[in-house]
């Protein structure tokens, strides 16, 4: 019997809000920071696809004996990929995107040495049937049937419809790695590509060092500002971009910012890495790092600046001494210095284990 879906399959998504949804006819589950994935399984078969429908397999083989002993013979289900770290101390984020490499050799060591989880959270067919049509309230008790006995690392996501429960597993959880929670309306139907769910993330603000900036995409102005924060021994640490500038801003950007590229590099506290950057370029050697792993055609060199400039940045998480996504400038900041710019002023989520959230902590 062949599946009544066959990739590629594009993921419903979800649409930003400040507050979680309340009310009846909403289910609520942890938001997870990994990567989103599509399971196709046809008897022997697993498939494993992105959210950008890009081929997942080859990155995670193991999962797939995990996964055929976990789930149905027929079936396809949306969840997420996930890193549990080590420590016990929630998710690691950096290992997942190492595991994004074309020798197979070290995808192979890496799923070894840091081994992924795969967390269900929607049942898009089971047998011959096509569920995508059917109410979430359908599809999760299929899916909470169908997952009753899987053992790690595969997990049915926890999930609840009381927004007291939700509200607390926003703030608990983020120690997990986890990025916030997202609202589901148990009334609707399976979207794809489509932002019909609500997730709600945490935001905040710190006020950072801009170090440098790289040139948007197209060649035409600032694509994206080098943020850094200074450490308890004075260190400049590089902890995330601002970006997404309409075009005339990163032109703006450009004029404003050229009198900071003016003897940059002399005392730069990154200078070894802007001055191997402008060696490398000169010999036409393609460096560690230059080019995105994930995005191949991505160019990541930089501009060095002055470190004279502060502005207040909008961030949702911190993890591993950087922001975890990417930020949003909101005002430059004359009245501060750059040596204020610390990271005593920033939140941090005391850690919580991933047994603990996928336990689906009451």
């Amino acid at each position: 019997m062949a599946l009544p879906i066959s990739p590629p399959l594009a993921p419903m998504l979800a649409k930003l809000s400040d507050d979680i949804p309340v009310g009846e006819g909403w289910l609520y589950e942890p938001k997870w920071d990994g990567f989103r994935c599509i399971v196709f399984r046809d008897g022997d078969t697993i498939e494993l696809a992105s959210r950008n429908e890009r081929p997942f397999t080859r990155y995670f083989p193991e999962l797939l004996a995990p996964l055929l002993a976990s789930l149905p013979q027929q079936c396809v289900v949306d969840g997420e990929i996930v890193v549990p770290a080590g420590d016990d101390s929630g998710l690691d984020f950096d290992a997942l995107l190492q595991r994004i490499h074309p020798a197979q050799s070290r995808v192979q060591r890496l799923a070894a040495e840091t081994p992924a989880s795969f967390v269900a959270f929607d049942l898009l067919a089971l047998g011959g049937r096509n569920l995508l049509a059917e109410p979430l309230a359908v599809r999760h008790v299929l899916l909470t049937d169908a997952l009753a006995s899987v053992a790690a690392p595969v997990y049915l996501c926890p999930s609840t419809t009381d927004a007291t429960v939700a509200q607390r597993w926003f703030t608990e959880f983020e120690g997990a790695g986890l990025d916030g929670v997202i609202g589901k309306r148990l009334a609707d139907p399976y979207t794809p590509d489509k932002r019909t769910l609500v997730k709600v993330k945490h935001r905040r603000t710190a006020d950072c060092v801009i170090a440098g900036y790289r040139i948007h995409k197209d060649g035409n102005g600032v694509g994206s500002l080098l943020l850094g924060l200074f450490d308890s021994d004075g260190t400049l640490h590089h902890v995330g971009v601002a970006a997404s500038f309409t075009t005339k801003r990163r032109r703006e950007l450009l004029v404003e910012l050229e009198p900071l590229t003016h003897d940059a590099t002399a005392a730069h506290p990154w200078r070894e890495w802007a001055e191997w950057q402008h060696a490398a370029t000169e010999a036409g050697q393609r460096m560690p790092g230059a080019g995105s792993r994930w995005n191949a055609g991505k160019d990541l060199s930089w501009v060095p600046l002055r470190i004279e400039r502060v502005a207040e940045v909008s961030y949702g998480q911190l993890q591993e001494g950087r922001f975890r996504h990417g930020s949003q400038l909101l005002h430059w900041r004359p009245d501060r210095l750059p040596a204020s710019c610390t990271y005593d002023q920033l939140e941090v989520a005391a850690a919580v284990p991933f047994a603990h959230v996928v336990g689906g902590a009451r």
